[in-house]
């Protein structure tokens, strides 16, 4: 009998031992019931025998075993969605998820080769329903890590967004003491240690609202107003000196620095970048804005050693570092500050690139002196 009408004949005692085995397997590590590894087992099955039953070229065999897509297999990923989403609903864990497909590999196989002939035609279907289980545990797998990754961004978000207020309140309630001329000059010190630290756990989760609205599709927010780039400069610069007193920053501007652009993004943008290069870097660091036609460049350079070039590729990739900081200071945040500037640059309908040398690294932004507003 071939495998394809054997399992369709067999769908019901196949389903009997398989969750009967993976309930075996599984018991000390999960919580899967026997009732809820039947539910989808037949879909899976029934999904398996009709692709089987499906011509295949030798071509499609091979692009199948490298993993590629194919149009035909639509039934294949629907019944591996349903599977994930069910699984996910019910607390499995991704090893529950594989040990499921491996305990219906291995319960499929075994039941077969006791009524099977033998033979090279046997072994070719062997491969195929192989393949055919691989292919729905991939998908499975795909989408139960798809949903698992939003359902983590949503719960990042929601937490950056509630935190907002406590923060808030610790922010204003430290303003109003600090007018308070009555407070001895130790709890001045003490309020001052507040604040910055709130500042610092502000701007983190500033970010970590950009990085989770980004991941789940949402375009970073941004205003275009009449602004001055040499101004945006100026103010990062300042804010960064106020925090590093020994960082040597040389600004340079050149021509017109009038655009439109979303001023605190802009200065978000400078701010970062002047930032790593006084954590990371040594020596002096340049800040040059200049105008050119319809675009303005604005180039963060320092002196120290190179980034590694393994690290290239993506250092603009969130909750990523090239190297340890150099210098002490504030806490290093959650490596989301470069990331954060690629969002800044392209809602900015503008570009971010670096390059890295012995000479020292040079982080370059180019943008429109007027980005077309987004609908």
């Amino acid at each position: 009998m071939d495998l394809a009408d054997f399992i369709e004949a067999n769908v019901q005692a196949l389903v009997d031992d398989w969750a009967e085995y993976a309930v075996a397997i599984s018991q000390e590590e999960s919580q899967l019931s026997e009732g809820q590894l039947r539910n989808s087992a037949a879909d899976i099955l029934t999904a398996i025998a009709a692709d089987m039953r499906e011509p295949q070229s030798a071509a499609q065999q091979q692009s199948k075993s490298r993993g590629e897509k194919h149009a035909p297999h639509g039934r294949f990923n629907h019944v591996a969605r349903l599977h994930a989403e069910d699984r996910l609903s019910h607390a499995f864990g991704i090893n529950d998820v594989v040990a499921e497909f491996r305990a219906l590999r291995a319960t499929v196989l075994r039941r077969w080769q006791m009524t099977s002939p033998g033979g090279p035609v046997a072994f070719q279907q062997m491969i195929r329903f192989n393949e055919a289980i691989d292919q729905v545990l991939t998908e499975s797998v795909r989408h139960y890590a798809q949903r698992t990754e939003r359902i983590r961004d949503l719960f990042a978000g929601v937490l950056a967004h509630d935190l907002r207020s406590p923060l808030g309140a610790i922010l204003n309630s430290v303003e109003v003491l600090l007018r308070d001329e009555g407070l001895s000059s130790s709890s001045m010190r003490a309020l001052a240690f507040v604040q910055r630290g709130a500042m610092r756990m502000k701007q983190m989760i500033d970010d970590l609202l950009i990085f989770t609205r980004a991941r789940l599709g949402d375009a970073l927010p941004v205003g275009f107003t009449p602004q001055n780039m040499g101004r945006i400069c100026r103010d990062a610069v300042d804010e960064v000196r106020a925090s590093y007193p020994d960082a040597l920053i040389d600004l340079r501007l050149e021509g017109d620095l009038r655009g439109r652009w979303d001023g605190g993004r802009m200065g978000q943008l400078l701010v970062n970048l002047l930032t790593n290069a006084v954590r990371y870097g040594s020596g002096k660091i340049v800040v040059e804005a200049r105008a050119h036609d319809e675009q303005v460049t604005v180039v963060v350079a320092n002196e120290g050693n190179p980034i590694p070039e393994h690290a290239l590729p993506t250092l603009f990739d969130p909750l990523t570092r090239a190297t340890s900081p150099d210098r002490s200071g504030m806490a290093a945040g959650m490596g989301l500050g470069l990331y954060i500037c690629r969002c800044i640059a392209s809602a900015h309908q503008g570009t971010i690139s670096v390059e890295s040398s012995k000479r020292g690294t040079c982080f370059t932004v180019q943008i429109p002196r007027s980005p077309s507003p987004t609908v």
